[in-house]
């Protein structure tokens, strides 16, 4: 990836962001710009479903996409051409690059937050996947890789489990 690389902020007609971010993408791979388009983000929160379980994705800046690259006629005539981009955030058409502050405020690069309830040693049950319905106790916490190995008793051995956090629940 480049040092000069910037994040940068693409406007983009409301409910286009996730196709936008797609086009994005695809455009990279196809131009081989790999080195000079580094990464694109729609930053999503996990929000609860009005007093359920269940929590929706939804996107804080509507309208929005967020880019990291090195600014050139070429990328800048790339993102700009996608289908659904109104243009760059910045005074007339000139984009401006985020501060270190603001991509810090805007979370744009930190990773989706992952709430766990449990720790080592905790008796927990398998909520998802081909082992749904065990119950086990929590060996290790990867945060990095959100895995999770639990010793689920089978066949009258205890035997560790690699599991997605999502797919363990706690017991109460």
């Amino acid at each position: 990836m480049s040092e000069s690389a910037k994040w940068y902020v693409v406007h983009t007609y409301s409910g286009y962001e996730k196709k936008v971010a797609e086009d994005i993408e695809s455009a990279v791979k196809n131009r081989k710009l790999e080195e000079l388009i580094c990464d694109v983000k729609l930053p999503i929160q996990e929000v609860p479903e009005d007093n359920k379980k269940r929590e929706t994705e939804r996107n804080p800046y509507s309208g929005y996409v967020f880019v990291k690259m090195v600014m050139t006629d070429d990328t800048w005539y790339v993102v700009r051409n996608i289908r659904g981009v109104t243009g760059f955030v910045g005074p007339g058409s000139k984009p401006v690059p985020l501060t270190d502050d603001e991509v810090l405020a805007l979370n744009v690069e930190q990773k989706k937050q992952i709430e766990v309830k449990f720790s080592v040693g905790d008796s927990v049950k398998v909520t998802a996947g081909p082992m749904e319905g065990f119950i086990g106790v929590v060996e290790t916490i990867d945060l990095d890789t959100e895995k999770v190995t639990v010793l689920v008793s089978m066949f009258g051995r205890e035997t560790p489990v690699e599991l997605e956090l999502g797919q363990v629940g706690t017991l109460y």
